[in-house]
């Protein structure tokens, strides 16, 4: 996958160096899950969520009853960082 489309998608800015740096990255990994898809799982049991068996019973510390939702207010009212009513966080590249 080409890194300046992913850049674009992501909506980053990025230099060419960047480019140069990520796209062998990009095509190690590419290669990586490619290897992964010529793995035989024939005889491997499926595996959803903790599911094993369809109808098998899980082991869970609480009742899942559905409740009320917080609300934006009350979910922003401790946030170290709101912003127009969203939670501020730093960017992560």
């Amino acid at each position: 996958m080409d890194v300046k489309k992913v850049a674009k998608l992501a909506h980053l800015e990025i230099t060419e160096e960047e480019i140069e740096l990520y796209t062998p990255q990009m095509a190690n990994i590419v290669s990586y899950v490619e290897q992964l898809n010529e793995l035989d799982t024939e005889n491997v049991e499926v595996s959803i969520g903790g599911l094993t068996k369809e109808g098998a019973e899980t082991k869970t510390d609480r009742q899942d009853i559905p409740q009320e939702s917080l609300g934006q207010e009350k979910a922003l009212d401790q946030a170290p960082s709101a912003v127009e009513g969203h939670f501020q966080v730093p960017k992560v590249l």
